[in-house]
């Protein structure tokens, strides 16, 4: 009889205290990058780079779009392609182009019965063939914004910087899977750009990542968590980046863009790959993260309930006005930064999907371990 007295109180209590915790990450975690005003840079900082790519049995992709990384218009850069055991036509592809672009230069990693390996392992071997200080990383099934990408991520090596995170989106097909990635890409890229930019780097994306060759061999490359299958570009930067050495480069030249997962099942089994890194996050970002994906899961689960018990409508519909109102804004403010604004109407209709499949998938993953890196 207590418990049922007392239930409507928790329940509301529960849904305001969700609401607190949302708003705040939505006007102080989330909301840096669209407001943000972005410096012009005149400045003629152009290093020598190194562009570094890992392929395994990437012929199409690589016939596509690593013409668009070779015609780069920048005065002195070199990419290396490491060709990983691939077993389809790539190398004799790779031969063609190294001969065609004296900027191309392949590493071929062949298949050992014995011995198998990772993507670190072919990203390690890449970083060591690399010709110049600074490296810039990308995918294999990626393109470039422009032909002004490595100029636009290279110039913010100036000031010191040891990192350079850039965005790495996902290409615009039809579809509502195609709409639901790119969300639940763009929603991650607010969180640890704006919090990058803050002087709180946590985290950056392969598909669009630079920093200094030194900074890997000072800290011992991918060591401390090359057992792990993923984690060559979140865990690395997670270890290194301090509030001073990372700089954020949100220019549209910068920008990647990747051919997104065709199935749910296969974004499925990527979205767990990434989720598996967060625990061997430094622990305030592990609680960052954390809190922010439960307290939106219990605001909807507490939301239903109250609807459930017929509770004050009144407050319930203010708390939801509220919390919408102000993720709008956000959300419109940060994608048309990132060039996500197709997506602003779909964020209610997601904040609800996130709410109830990424604990689902959270759980499963602690019975599922990934083993390949591709």
């Amino acid at each position: 009889m207590i418990l049922t007295e007392w239930l409507p109180f928790i329940i509301l209590g529960l849904l305001g205290l969700t609401l607190i915790v949302q708003l705040y990450y939505l006007l102080f975690e989330l909301s840096v990058v669209g407001f943000s005003k972005e410096k012009k840079d005149e400045t003629e900082n152009f290093p020598p780079i190194s562009v570094i790519i890992c392929a395994r049995n990437e012929l199409k992709n690589l016939r596509s779009f690593l013409p668009s990384v070779l015609e780069q218009d920048y005065p002195e850069f070199q990419v290396v392609v490491v060709n990983d055991c691939s077993w389809d036509e790539s190398a004799k592809y790779l031969e063609e182009m190294e001969d065609a672009y004296s900027v191309l230069k392949v590493v071929s990693i062949l298949e050992q019965e014995k011995y198998q390996h990772g993507k670190k392992f072919a990203l390690t071997l890449g970083i060591k063939a690399a010709e110049y200080q600074q490296l810039l990383f990308t995918d294999a099934d990626c393109k470039p914004a422009d032909k002004k990408w490595i100029q636009s991520m290279a110039r913010s090596f100036s000031e010191g910087k040891e990192i350079v995170i850039g965005y790495g989106a996902y290409m615009k097909e039809p579809g509502f899977l195609n709409k639901w990635i790119r969300f639940d890409t763009a929603q991650n890229a607010l969180m640890f750009l704006s919090r990058a930019k803050r002087g709180k780097a946590y985290m950056g994306v392969g598909r669009n990542l630079a920093y200094l060759k030194t900074l890997f061999f000072t800290n011992k490359g991918f060591a401390s968590h090359y057992h792990l299958m993923s984690g060559d570009d979140d865990l690395f930067i997670n270890e290194t980046a301090t509030s001073k050495n990372v700089a954020v480069d949100l220019n549209p030249s910068s920008f990647t863009y990747s051919k997104p997962k065709t199935t749910l099942g296969t974004w499925i089994w990527q979205k767990k790959r990434h989720m598996s890194t967060g625990k061997y996050y430094r622990r305030r970002d592990k609680m960052l993260i954390g809190l922010f994906f439960s307290s939106q899961s219990l605001f909807w689960f507490s939301l239903l309930a109250a609807i459930l018990l017929k509770l004050n409508m009144e407050v319930i519909v203010c708390m939801v006005s509220i919390r919408l109102a102000i993720q709008m804004l956000i959300y419109w403010r940060g994608f048309k930064k990132l060039g996500e604004t197709d997506l602003v109407l779909l964020v209610p209709i997601f904040d609800i999907i996130i709410a109830f499949v990424y604990p689902l998938l959270a759980i499963s993953n602690l019975f599922v371990k990934t083993k390949s890196w591709k």
